[in-house]
């Protein structure tokens, strides 16, 4: 089997007539070289193929160009487009992925994980899991003495912390606001498990809309399910009970609005004339349910690429000012979707009820 030779910067340096140091600046992309010599260097580089040592780059700049990624539930939709966006980014930018994935989101035993990221040469860590139940509990504590930059996605904002977030609120209060614009009234939510802060987050934002437009919601107007197609179906026949008057429908997911559209086709009610609908997340396969769903869109690759670029320019703060940057939350915002399940009025009657009344 041939194997082609493996040349090294000393060896480019040589065959190029300039020193091993002129070669690093040329591949780090530094201005201290003269384009006519840049342009020679990397035409050398070519012709060789010449491959950096990641090892060699990583004891010149004094970082390992390695991010530590936490998740859970991979599985699912979300947390699987995000690490998508995470690994895209990286790639995209010179990182290469140390990935610890958690048995449950609601595991609140992370302090041993951490340390083992922390022993690990990692330049940051992207806590990809979102807030459940207590598993935040240990955040303040774990860190304390913590030098290496972390992000946090999904979770409610925490002074002293790096936080990256979806719009969770105004995507469920613009989704809700869309069917008030409907002229429905009667609007019941499904949620998802309430431990969740983004299903808490959803709800207050379907509650907010509400209240705004002078209409009263109970507890009994809404109902929670489990994010899964079949938790969504069992919580509509709950909310059907308890809400016999609904005439729309927020869920807090699509896929929960998938377990929706099916027991409604089966009870025979029609979407969106008699029952209006909307979802969250903009899954692409949404387009191809029946009626298609109109959803609030959330970029969960952009999420991923959002924490790259914050983790990144934390760790290059550190490496500059010798400190890490002040903590901020980001807050990604959504996209309504319309489709035909919420389109009860056509978009000429909804103008024509905005036209000042004479």
């Amino acid at each position: 089997m041939n194997i082609a030779k493996r040349f090294n910067i000393k060896q480019v340096a040589h065959l190029a007539g300039v020193s091993t140091q002129t070669i690093s600046r040329v591949i780090n992309d530094r201005s201290e070289v003269s384009v006519e010599t840049r342009e020679r260097i990397k035409r050398i580089i070519k012709k060789l193929g010449y491959q950096p040592s990641s090892l060699a780059r990583s004891l010149i700049r004094q970082r390992s160009f390695t991010l530590g990624v936490v998740t859970a539930g991979l599985r699912f939709n979300g947390p699987s487009r995000i690490l998508n966006g995470i690994t895209s980014k990286a790639d995209e930018l010179g990182y290469t992925i140390l990935l610890k994935e958690l048995p449950r989101f609601d595991s609140n035993r992370t302090e041993p994980l951490l340390k083992t990221l922390l022993a690990q040469p990692v330049d940051g860590i992207i806590w990809a899991v979102p807030e459940v139940g207590d598993n935040r509990a240990w955040v303040n504590k774990a860190l304390a003495d913590v030098s290496t930059p972390i992000v946090f996605l999904n979770m409610e904002s925490c002074p002293g912390l790096s936080v990256i977030n979806d719009d969770n609120f105004h995507g469920a209060k613009m989704a809700t606001a869309h069917l008030l614009e409907q002229g429905y009234r009667r609007i019941g939510h499904i949620s998802g498990p309430l431990d969740w802060w983004e299903s808490r987050q959803r709800k207050a934002g379907w509650q907010q809309a509400l209240a705004e437009a002078g209409i009263p919601r109970l507890d009994s107007h809404s109902a929670a399910g489990d994010w899964t197609s079949s938790g969504g179906g069992a919580a509509l026949r709950r909310l059907q009970r308890q809400y016999p008057g609904m005439d729309a429908v927020f869920v807090a997911n699509d896929q929960m609005a998938l377990g929706v559209i099916k027991l409604l086709s089966e009870q025979g009610i029609s979407i969106p004339r008699q029952l209006g609908l909307v979802g969250f997340d903009g899954l692409a396969e949404a387009a191809y349910y029946w009626p298609p769903l109109t959803t609030v869109v959330q970029d969960h690759g952009m999420l991923g690429c959002t924490a790259v670029e914050e983790i990144v320019s934390a760790i290059t703060h550190l490496h500059t000012e010798g400190a890490l940057p002040t903590p901020r939350t980001t807050l990604l915002h959504s996209e309504l979707l319309v489709r035909k399940s919420s389109l009860r009025r056509s978009v000429g009657e909804t103008l024509a009820e905005r036209q000042p009344k004479r």
